[in-house]
Formats: C-alpha cells, structure tokens, sequence
C-alpha cells in the first residue's frame, strides 16, 4: 500500500480524512480502527477529539493505540472538535490529532492543513454521521492530502470453529499527486498493522489493489 501513496507513506505533517463505507458511515467502527492504527504508528501522546462518547477504548487498544497514549476530548458539536484539532495540531508536540466530525469545509480543511505542516504531526478527520443519507458530503472538496474509505468484509477463514482476524477493504478515494487504489487487507493487529491475507500473498495484483483513475 506504501507503494501507492506519494512519498512511499502516509504523510507526517498533513491532514488526512478517514470514513467507513455503508453502515460504517454511521457507526464510524472499522474507520476508527484505522484511524487508531495509524496514530499507533506516531511517536508521542495522540488527542482524539469526540462529540459523542462511544469510542471502545479496549478495541482501539487492539488496533495498536494504548489507553497510555490517548488524551480524549469531548466537545459539544463540529465547530469545537475542529478548533480543538486546529489548537492541537499547531502544538506540535503530539504524534497525531483525531477528531470525529460529519462536516469538514474546504476553509476548515485548509487550516487543519497548515497546522500540521506546521509541526509535522499528523492529523486525521475521523467523517461520521448521524444519517446514511448524509454521507454524501465526504464527496465534498477538502484540503486533506489523502481520504479514505474502510469497509468491513468476512472475516479470515479458521480451520477451525471461531472468528478469525477481521478484513477491511480499504479504499484510497484520493491521494495528492497520487491515484486511487482499493485494497483487500486484515485489520490492524496490535502493533497498529495492517497485513494482506494469505490466500492474496501469491496474487500482487489483487493485494496491491487495481488502478481506478488519476486523483489530483
């Protein structure tokens, strides 16, 4: 997946937008485990900003984030996560900034933006909202450098009776002077990584994901 984004990585020191594809638009669960893993992966205290108290802090341990390292902030509406993302972002001495929100402008977008390029830490705009119908905004323009789409699939077979690991398809909408890419991978584990299943190993072109169209 490394080797679909420009740079050969997720970015440091810009903003990136994350949501969940069908019923994860609302529930918002396998987008935040995303969000959980790649903040796992940042060095320092992570802020995540909520505006209603759901998130499970014992399944975003499983993604890789310890209770440790997380500061939760809960605000009243969208406008007070923002600035609480903005503040914590020009910081600078986080490893990332995450806030759940159902409505980012394009004005919004761009001084998250700046604040992150700022200092270097990384900012994730978790999209979640209270209506299906009102996913439809994250096809709204925003300044973020990547967006993401995280939709859940079966999860991987056992030999025997049980639940194996969880899957994602993990969709790339854009990237930044890049292209868009969907991915078939297992969730995060708990170092915050995400793994391509077994039976895909041997299939580079079904692991690597399938180009779509260029992406500004």
């Amino acid at each position: 997946m490394d080797r679909r984004l420009p740079g050969g990585g997720l970015a440091l020191g810009a903003l990136h937008e994350v949501a969940g594809g069908g019923n994860g638009a609302i529930d918002g669960a396998a987008s935040a485990l995303f969000a959980a893993g790649v903040s796992a992966r940042t060095k320092g205290k992570v802020l995540w900003c909520v505006t209603t108290p759901d998130l499970f802090a014992p399944a975003v341990a499983q993604a890789g984030l310890g209770a440790d390292r997380v500061i939760y902030v809960e605000a009243g509406d969208d406008k007070t996560v923002l600035a609480c993302m903005e503040e914590a972002l020009r910081h600078g001495a986080l490893g990332a900034v995450v806030g759940e929100v159902a409505r980012l402008s394009m004005t919004a977008s761009r001084r998250l933006q700046l604040a992150a390029e700022g200092t270097g830490s990384i900012g994730i705009a978790l999209r979640r909202w209270r209506r299906q119908a009102e996913a439809m905004d994250f096809g709204q323009p925003t300044a973020a450098m990547t967006r993401w789409r995280i939709s859940v699939l079966p999860s991987s077979q056992l030999p025997v009776p049980g639940v194996g690991r969880p899957r994602w398809l993990v969709e790339l909408i854009r990237a930044r002077a890049g292209e868009s890419a969907d991915f078939e991978l297992e969730a995060c584990d708990a170092a915050g990584r995400l793994a391509v299943p077994a039976e895909l190993v041997d299939r580079p072109a079904a692991a690597e994901g399938w180009r779509r169209g260029a992406s500004g």
